[in-house]
């Protein structure tokens, strides 16, 4: 199912590259991540708070992607998200995504992944 009016979302993850003291692939830096567009899924804020002490005040913001039933997608706890092209907020996956199915009819609800971040 797509969202017609639907904001796009992007997987970011850390190009994998050689290591050489292990022989082994690993995951790069941030500089440059490879970018997937997560097509099929939705996105609300879930809320936003400000705390602070005498020397600083930071905001967070949490959020969730929805992924429906019958959509399949990549994500790991280590991966980020940015909602919007690139220059956009990016966020960092603070949770599991879970969705019960009905034993019984098989229905499922959309998959909820929280994201967060903090500013300031």
């Amino acid at each position: 199912m797509e969202f017609p009016y639907g904001t796009d979302v992007y997987r970011l993850r850390p190009k994998q590259i050689w290591d050489e003291a292990s022989e082994t692939m690993k995951a790069g830096d941030w500089s440059d991540p490879d970018e997937t567009l997560l097509p099929g899924v939705h996105v609300e804020q879930s809320s936003t708070s400000t705390v602070g002490d005498a020397t600083r005040t930071q905001a967070l913001e949490s959020l969730s992607v929805y992924i429906p039933d019958g959509v399949t997608v990549d994500l790991t706890k280590l991966d980020r998200i940015r909602v919007g092209a690139e220059g956009a907020p990016v966020y960092t996956i603070d949770g599991i995504p879970y969705a019960p199915r009905n034993p019984f009819t098989g229905w499922m609800p959309a998959r909820e992944v929280p994201l967060g971040r903090a500013v300031g």
